[in-house]
This record gives structure tokens, C-alpha cells and sequence, in this order.
């Protein structure tokens, strides 16, 4: 099996430039297969555009069921042939995003979101999780400076971006064996160096 290695954090931490780095640094010794979530694959980025769009206003629990089948259609479809192959995968967001972002941000909890999330991926979880902690002030500025084109989730009000945050923290203290935080306010340089450390000491510990 291959290394299922998952990338999280709240809008504007710089999962992107994060994930292209640590590929063209892992590539040089292995077989790398970035992808992303919602997404991936064709049915999975057509449920992201529904899930992204702007007016596209949804109760929670209906966001929830749509990031969990898209997760399901993308892990059976893309993301487990790859681990079978020996491929090392990068993933942009994974369940730790529906934990935070719908368990926390929508306020309807954790145990209702891994539930459904546990029936979606069957037990198959990233073998490491790196969290790019950041202020939601901070990202949000990020977004606006960098003139990304912002979505639904990104225009949510400040509090529940901060509730996101909240749950990030809390899964990381809860899960610190597979989730690493990274301080992601430092430069892109720093932030890359950090990673890669990280993901090298678990290639280590891995053989």
C-alpha cells in the first residue's frame, strides 16, 4: 500500500502552494498523485460546484450528505486504486473538513458527521493529516489580497469561520499521532520546510 497523506485547514492557509511543493520534493522518489476534495474525479467536482456555488443556499445537514458522497465517489473511484498502486496520495481536505466545517462551523456536532462520514469512507483514513493552523482574520485577508475568487463557504460570517478554526484545534489535540499542525502565518518558505519535515520523519518511522 502507498501513503495516504491529507492536507487541512481553513480558507486562505495556503493548502495549494503547500501541496505543490511537497510533490515536486516527493516526486524525486516516488510515485505522487495529487487530488482534492470535493473533487477529484468527474461526479465528485460536479458536486462540488452545487456545494460551492454562490446562492447555492443549503440546510447543513444536506452539505454534509454532499461532501460525504463526493468523499465516497473520489476514495473508491481515485484515491484507494492509487494507495493500492503503491502511489503516495495528496490529498487537498478530507473528513477532518466536514468535522470542522460541518460539525463545528454548522454547529451540528461531530458524532452526527462522523457517522455518516464513517459509512461513506469505511475505515480507510489518511495514514498522516498535516493542519496549516491560521487565524480565520488572517486567511479571509489572504483570499482578498491574493484576488482569489471567493465561494460560498469563503462568505460566511467571521464566527463561523472561527468555529472551523475551533474544530481543527480540537481534532488536532485529540488526534496529535496523525495530525501534525504547521503554523501556517509564516512565509511559504518556512511553512514548506516545516511540512516536509514532518512528512519525512513519518517516512522514517514508516521504513
Amino acid at each position: 500500500m502507498g501513503h495516504f497523506i491529507t492536507f487541512e485547514g481553513p480558507e486562505g492557509s495556503g493548502k495549494t502552494t503547500v501541496i505543490e511543493g511537497v510533490k515536486e520534493y516527493l516526486s524525486k522518489n516516488y510515485k505522487v498523485m495529487t487530488t482534492r476534495e470535493p473533487g477529484g474525479i468527474r461526479i465528485s467536482e460536479l458536486i462540488r460546484d452545487v456545494l460551492l456555488a454562490k446562492g447555492n443556499e443549503m440546510d447543513g445537514r444536506t452539505e454534509a450528505l454532499l461532501f460525504a458522497a463526493s468523499r465516497r465517489q473520489h476514495l473508491v473511484e481515485k484515491v484507494i486504486p492509487a494507495l493500492e498502486r503503491g502511489e503516495v496520495v495528496l490529498c487537498d481536505r478530507f473528513v477532518d473538513s466536514s468535522l470542522a466545517y460541518q460539525g463545528y462551523g454548522r454547529n451540528i456536532g461531530v458524532d452526527g458527521i462522523w457517522s455518516i462520514n464513517e459509512f461513506a469512507i469505511q475505515d480507510v483514513m489518511p495514514d498522516l493529516t498535516i493542519y496549516l493552523k491560521l487565524d480565520p482574520e488572517d486567511g479571509l485577508e489572504r483570499i482578498l489580497s491574493n484576488k482569489r475568487d471567493s465561494n460560498r463557504l469563503d462568505n460566511e460570517n467571521i464566527t463561523f469561520h472561527k468555529n472551523v478554526v475551533l474544530g481543527y484545534n480540537e481534532l488536532s489535540d485529540n488526534f496529535p499521532n496523525r495530525i501534525k499542525t504547521v503554523d501556517a502565518s509564516q512565509s511559504k518558505e518556512k511553512v514548506l520546510e516545516d511540512t516536509l519535515a514532518i512528512i519525512d520523519n513519518y517516512l522514517i518511522e514508516r521504513g
